[in-house]
């Protein structure tokens, strides 16, 4: 019997995932991840070698060329080098969602944008309520963002308790209030500052001005916009401003059209196609045995690349990077907290911690809910299809689940080793809080 070296035919299409679903996917797989690097932090953090674990992210590391030379400690390099790419990611998503997504049209954005805008005013005013005569003040964006991945991975588990839909308004409105965010943060890197140097400032503004020109100009080189990513990294950090900002700006010049339209590939594909002539017996079982099909493959591949746009190709290439590594380092390196010789009662009674809590776990959903039923009742907007009320209160008690982007903003709001406990025991109390209290009123309220 002669024996086969390649598989049979296999149908393909239902693995073509739309966009969305392998976001979902990644994200909500993460979370996993996330859950076990929070514990083993927490473990090392607690355990006869916490110090070790404290030590380590302080170890410094430098990269140098000759007499020019970056040093900062492991932990400085993951907060502002790795989380540059994180927010890079997050730029390529956003961009995303306003040009094609669930924010692309004012139908479609206005309910998670309402209930963004209502998931970060609550928090904040609760927060300042709790801190208004305290010297937290500065930490009034701490709970105003949502984590994606850990809310989609509670709604993952959920599984078909919830519908599709409910997903789609979750992330859009986490994404929506990600803008938000990612506004407060340059607010807050320009106002908490301590010094700016001015050479370093214009020379990012010289560049920003540049790539802004490159992607009019339609150069649609990933390359081109790595290198003048690193190099406003670069300047942005000597400028005193928080250099993760780099990532965002990048991002919204990357282009999101390719060299070549969907009408000139489809029509170049069927030209190179017609080029394939096989005889009855076949094409052989390798494409070397015939060197025009491997040169028409090859060109087939190249007009693929021409279609794809630079954007779709960055957040392809990063997603799993990002989710899988980058933030995992990430809260690894800023979620230890030791417990020992902390008061736990005195803790938990800081108006810093009560404020974070509050917010997070009332604040959030009241923004979230309120907001949802004010532009719905108003006919500015209407519930995405099988979603109902119920299930928009499930989201917002899941929008307490603050995490990544909070302890992020934490690193940016306070440099004191003591207060930045403060905020992780509030961030991981309130976190933990909204995560089961969300999953366990999704999990009992009825679907229909």
């Amino acid at each position: 019997m002669k024996r086969r070296f390649f598989p049979k035919r296999v149908d393909i299409t239902p693995h073509i995932a739309k966009p969305f679903q392998f976001f979902f996917r990644i994200e909500a797989s993460s979370s996993i991840v996330l859950i076990a690097v929070t514990a083993a932090s927490m473990l090392w953090a607690n355990s006869p070698y916490r110090a070790n674990y404290h030590h380590l992210w302080e170890v410094p590391l430098s990269i140098g060329l000759g007499s020019f030379q970056i040093s900062m400690p492991l932990k400085e390099w993951i907060n502002e080098g790795l989380m540059t790419l994180f927010f890079f990611l997050a730029g390529l998503e956003i961009k995303r969602e306003i040009l094609v997504g669930e924010l692309s049209t004012l139908r479609k954005a206005i309910l998670p944008v309402f209930a963004a805008a209502g998931g970060m005013l609550f928090p904040a005013l609760i927060y300042l309520l709790f801190n208004h005569d305290t010297n937290y003040l500065r930490g009034w964006a701490i709970p105003m963002a949502t984590d994606i991945a850990f809310s989609l991975g509670i709604l993952y588990i959920l599984g078909k308790r919830v519908p599709w839909g409910l997903r789609i308004f979750l992330t859009a409105f986490a994404i929506a209030d990600d803008i938000g965010a990612v506004v407060i943060k340059t607010a807050i890197s320009m106002i908490y500052a301590e010094k700016i140097n001015m050479t370093f400032l214009a020379v990012s503004a010289s560049l920003v001005v540049f790539i802004a020109l490159a992607g009019f100009y339609w150069i649609r080189s990933s390359l081109f916009y790595l290198l003048l990513g690193i190099l406003l990294w670069y300047f942005m950090l000597g400028s005193g401003i928080h250099s993760t900002l780099s990532g965002i700006i990048i991002a919204m010049f990357v282009p999101a059209k390719g060299r070549y339209t969907l009408d000139g590939y489809i029509t170049i594909v069927k030209d190179y196609l017609k080029r394939f002539s096989c005889p009855t017996e076949g094409c052989g079982n390798s494409i070397l045995v015939n060197p025009e099909h491997l040169n028409t493959v090859q060109a087939i591949e190249l007009a693929c690349h021409h279609v794809e746009t630079p954007l779709q190709r960055f957040e392809h290439s990063l997603q799993s990077w990002i989710a899988f590594v980058v933030v995992p380092l990430f809260v690894m390196a800023n979620t230890g907290v030791t417990f020992k010789g902390m008061n736990l009662t005195q803790t938990l009674h800081s108006p810093i911690v009560t404020g974070i809590i509050a917010a997070l776990v009332i604040g959030k959903p009241t923004g979230i809910i309120l907001f949802s039923f004010i532009a719905v009742k108003l006919g500015f907007a209407s519930l995405t299809s099988n979603t109902k009320w119920r299930h928009i209160i499930g989201a917002g008690i899941l929008g307490g689940i603050g995490f990544t982007m909070s302890f992020f903003i934490a690193t940016m709001s306070f440099n004191e080793g003591n207060i930045l406990t403060l905020v992780k025991v509030g961030i991981l109390a309130s976190s933990v809080l909204s995560g089961l209290a969300g999953f366990l009123f999704l999990l009992f309220v009825r679907q229909h």
